[in-house]
């Protein structure tokens, strides 16, 4: 169970994450790790696959990307899904309510490649409130030179930036935010997420983070979830930026309402939860 102090989500909004030493137990994370490689690998307990598979080749490697396997696997989907784990990102956001937006499996191999620094809200301006709280879990122990999360702190307060020009393997990771930066008189504290399995951190969608070259001798393999208000809608006139293309698809015609199916409520204030949603962590059923 995650249980925030009121210390914790003030220090949040002051420098937009929050690392926290345990988000899942450890059995948690292994269990998830069991099945991890066969997610890539195109087998899924459900049956149905994810709304993307991002497996990009090369030398040195990408990190390779999974989005929306809770729709996969039930390991990912109890927590991904839980109750606890909204609540914690809707208090921390300030919210009476959470549903999710997508989550992400990644897997940075040995010598993996960076991700370029850069801010989620940025991909979420298809809808009408595109601020966001994320939620970061190691898989396995991290290192500070191990490719792991890297924060700048207080960032989340410089503004909306530009979408980054190559978020997979830049030849300079801090290339946009360090200009940024610059222009408007901030100076970058960088900050490496290092943590057990079953660790992680929550942050803020406006601020900047990444992660660098993997020079440990193990891969660094992690799931994170987005989040944003419950009650949002799909903003048409802005359906074309960051991922809208991609989960536009799910727009009804004719209508802004977001679909509980596809966005699922996971907490709200009231109680309310997606229907189905319990049936389906516990059976699997869609």
């Amino acid at each position: 169970m995650i249980t925030l102090t009121q210390a914790q989500i003030a220090q949040f909004r002051e420098d937009g994450f929050l690392i926290v030493d345990k988000i899942i137990e450890p059995e948690a994370a292994a269990e998830i790790l069991e099945n991890f490689e066969g997610v890539f690998e195109g087998h899924y307990q459900t049956g149905i696959k994810p709304d993307e598979v991002n497996l990009p080749l090369g030398e040195p490697p990408f990190t390779k990307q999974i989005c929306n396997a809770w729709k996969s696997d039930l390991s990912v989907a109890r927590h991904i899904l839980s109750e606890n784990l909204g609540k914690a990102c809707a208090e921390l956001g300030g919210w009476d309510g959470v549903r999710l937006m997508i989550d992400n499996l990644l897997w940075k191999p040995v010598n993996g490649r960076s991700i370029d620094f850069h801010q989620d809200s940025m991909y979420s301006l298809w809808i009408d409130k595109p601020e966001l709280v994320s939620c970061w879990v190691a898989l396995d122990k991290t290192t500070a030179d191990g490719g792991t999360l890297v924060y700048i702190k207080g960032s989340h307060k410089w503004g909306e930036a530009k979408p980054i020009m190559q978020f997979h393997g830049p030849e300079d990771d801090l290339k946009e935010v360090r200009e940024w930066a610059k222009i408007h008189g901030f100076e970058l504290e960088l900050v490496p997420i290092v943590v057990p399995p079953g660790g992680g951190a929550f942050h803020d969608g406006w601020l900047w983070h990444g992660s660098r070259v993997n020079k440990a001798d193990v891969p660094r393999r992690a799931l994170a979830a987005h989040f944003f208000q419950h009650d949002i809608q799909f903003n048409p006139e802005r359906i074309s930026i960051g991922n809208g293309p991609i989960y536009g698809k799910y727009k009804k015609l004719g209508s802004n309402e977001v679909d509980e199916g596809y966005f699922p409520i996971t907490y709200r204030e009231d109680g309310y939860r997606t229907p189905g949603l319990d049936e389906y962590l516990e059976k699997g059923v869609v």
